[in-house]
């Protein structure tokens, strides 16, 4: 068993049943840094992470966060937004195939799925940051606004090519996914853009 996971209940209000907690150790982390807390508690406060896991699991996991605020530095998206937005990563084959479930925080305040694909290619300096396909979902809802201070939870399940998000135990975003996008797999991880956070990290059992 991979150092840093630990078995534990994740709760039934954001649709899962049993789950496992992944501590530092479990990640390799490809930008950026994350900071080991107590409890098995990750820390982040730095503009930019990218980190998938160190092992496969099924395409399901959950964020549990607090918010602090914005990071001290701000840094662009390629696109010359300042968005700040943390989400979950699944089937991240590598920085050029994966699919993205992020909640947006600032400018706007909404569940954005998107699959980056570039056939083969797998580095950055490949594909930089083009391949973005961003999805319409068959059904959504609204998510709450995310304040300096409050606490939070993102859990995305892909089932076959259905993806369901939950957003503080709420359905928020619920669709297909193209299967001509995602022909390609990995493990589930994670990406924060220009805030700070305490989170605990899980994935399905």
């Amino acid at each position: 068993m991979v150092a840093g996971l630990v078995a534990v209940i994740a709760g039934g209000s954001s649709g899962a049943d049993a789950a496992a907690r992944v501590g530092r150790d479990g990640f390799d982390v490809t930008s950026g840094m994350i900071r080991a807390l107590p409890d098995e508690r990750l820390g982040i406060d730095v503009p930019e992470v990218r980190a998938v896991l160190r092992h496969s699991t099924a395409p399901a996991a959950e964020i549990r966060f607090r918010y602090l605020g914005p990071t001290a530095a701000t840094k662009l998206l390629a696109s010359g937004e300042a968005r700040r937005q943390i989400g979950l990563k699944l089937r991240a084959r590598d920085t050029c195939n994966v699919i993205y479930v992020m909640w947006h925080i600032e400018p706007d305040e909404r569940i954005a799925v998107s699959i980056k694909r570039n056939a083969g290619q797998s580095t950055h300096a490949e594909c930089g940051a083009r391949g973005y396909v961003n999805l319409r979902p068959r059904r959504s809802g609204p998510v709450g606004a995310v304040r300096v201070g409050s606490s939070h939870a993102l859990r995305a399940v892909l089932e076959g090519g259905e993806l369901t998000v939950w957003a503080d135990g709420t359905l928020a975003w619920e669709g297909s996914l193209p299967s001509n996008l995602v022909d390609f797999d990995g493990p589930v991880g994670l990406r924060t853009d220009n805030v700070a956070v305490e989170l605990e990290y899980f994935v399905g059992a």
